[in-house]
């Protein structure tokens, strides 16, 4: 999830489709959370751990 959001971030700020550069940073920040939750030992969606 953090690679897509990566790689929607840079293809939305070099064609200039906010739409892209917007869901790239939902998407980073959401796979940042779930990656720090299941690092910490938390079960995130039935998962011990996520990555």
């Amino acid at each position: 999830m953090i690679a897509i959001g990566v790689i929607l971030l840079i293809i939305g700020f070099l064609t200039g489709i906010s739409i892209l550069w917007t869901i790239g940073v939902i998407l980073l920040v959401v796979g940042a959370v779930l990656w720090i939750m299941g690092s910490m030992g938390h079960a995130v969606a039935g998962r011990r751990h996520y990555w």
